[in-house]
């Protein structure tokens, strides 16, 4: 890695308001969150006791990814992420529109998710039967509240992420203090955690490889945090260093988190349900309110939302500064400061998924398959971009490492790692959707040039 000087200040409208702390938390709170508060139990299913290696190999492949993510961020700390990544290394516009798109989709794919988690722990919480409509609903006043913070300001924003942050962190750490008690106390079973249960014939591969790509989904955030770069102090120095420890401190959670989780808990059991999490604390802490740890989950997923909310938006924002989609969608507000139209825009599509999408683990998955096609472009991106120099220093990641997580990503996104075939069908859905967006696109701009 070179030393890295920051560039010559970037012109932008956006206000630079973040430093090294919370970038930290910024990263780490958008990691955090739904994935690990409800994947843990699914992951148990197909590997049992050994819980803990999807994750730690799912750290291990968005490591590989992120190196590639700093080499850029560093070098164009602009925002729009891998679309802008894409947009220099291959020149097409078509490509650029589908990786925008991609990225954004699984942003709000994500939100929409954690927004109807959010709003069934609510009802549940409360104790009443909201009908049909219900859980939609509130799930739809939420988003809109996320919406007005976002408009508000990416300060108001981050400072509301950093409480977040705090409570859904405070959860995974009450998990992890409640496995150590129980271990020191005598409790529960260590030997678990070294213990494969796979269903009988299927050897040991494939079903550590299938409950990655579950693992994968709780990884994923921190590539948003590259659509932050143009309100981030002085983003080619800060963002190696933060970055790297954002994801040491996130695996580590995770790996302590599972666990806790599966000594006091077998798989069998952790696999029941969608709440593994509440079952390891039924189990260590019996005694401790169980309505105040539903409350944590609230906070998680609520946080899940608003990070997701705020990349999309910043992320329309820097293609439309790009001239990859319209115009209109960059437009900043006068007193705000914060791209008020393209806050609207995946507000909307968020609504949209929030009423006529499918459930959690289709969409969660679905959002996991976008972005490992993604994060392949992007590991190919940084290579075909090495040619294209710069006056300021910056990260530079081995040649070796882009390959590797190019390579690792494609073979996650395969049929052969035992996904659910829907998956493939809603992406498809949302590809398509794409592309019938980017026909009008660039229809509307030949029609303003004219």
């Amino acid at each position: 890695m070179a030393n890295i000087t920051e560039p010559a200040e970037q012109p932008t409208e956006l206000k630079r308001v973040m430093g090294p702390g919370l970038l930290l938390l910024f990263i780490i709170g958008d990691i955090l969150g739904t994935g690990i508060y409800a994947l843990t139990g699914q992951v148990a299913a197909k590997v049992g006791g050994v819980v803990w290696l999807p994750f730690l190999i799912a750290f291990a492949v968005a490591m590989l990814t992120a190196c590639s993510y700093l080499e850029l961020v560093t070098k164009y700390p602009r925002a729009a992420g891998a679309a802008l990544y894409t947009h220099k290394a291959f020149g097409v516009h078509f490509i650029t529109f589908l990786v925008a798109f991609a990225v954004m989709s699984s942003g709000i794919t994500s939100a929409a998710t954690a927004s109807r988690a959010f709003a069934s722990n609510f009802a549940t919480s409360a104790g009443i039967d909201m009908g049909a409509w219900g859980v939609p609903l509130i799930a739809v006043a939420f988003i809109a509240l996320v919406a007005a913070i976002n408009f508000r300001g990416v300060g108001e924003s981050v400072k509301l992420n950093v409480v977040l942050t705090m409570v859904e962190l405070s959860g995974l750490l009450l998990i992890i203090g409640i496995g150590l008690w129980a271990i020191a106390g005598g409790q529960g079973d260590v030997s678990r955690a070294w213990t494969f249960a796979t269903p009988e014939g299927s050897g040991v591969f494939w079903p550590v490889v299938a409950a990655t790509t579950l693992a994968f989904f709780a990884m994923v955030g921190f590539e948003d945090s590259v659509n932050m770069a143009e309100e981030c102090k002085e983003p080619s120095r800060l963002f190696p260093k933060v970055l790297i420890t954002g994801l040491l401190i996130t695996g580590a959670i995770y790996v302590l988190v599972a666990i806790s989780a599966i000594t006091l808990v077998p798989a069998e059991q952790l696999g029941e349900g969608e709440t593994p999490l509440l079952k390891v604390i039924q189990a260590g802490a019996p005694a401790f309110p169980i309505s105040v740890f539903a409350v944590i989950t609230m906070f998680a997923v609520a946080n899940s939302a608003l990070i997701n909310m705020m990349m999309a938006s910043r992320l329309i924002y820097g293609m439309a500064r790009e001239g990859v989609v319209p115009e209109v969608l960059g437009r900043v507000h006068e007193a705000r400061r914060t791209p008020y139209i393209a806050v609207v825009f995946t507000s909307l599509l968020a609504v949209a998924l929030i009423l006529f999408a499918g459930g959690v683990p289709a969409l969660g998955g679905t959002t996991s398959l976008l972005l490992l096609c993604v994060f392949a472009v992007v590991n190919v991106a940084v290579l075909v971009l090495r040619k294209d120099k710069v006056a300021h220093e910056h990260f530079r990641t081995p040649t070796p490492i882009a390959i590797l997580g190019a390579i690792s990503c494609v073979f996650l996104a395969g049929p052969w790692a035992g996904r659910d075939p829907i998956q493939y069908a809603i992406a498809a859905c949302l590809i398509g959707l794409g592309i019938l967006l980017w026909f009008a696109t660039v229809r509307l701009m030949k029609s303003a040039a004219a």
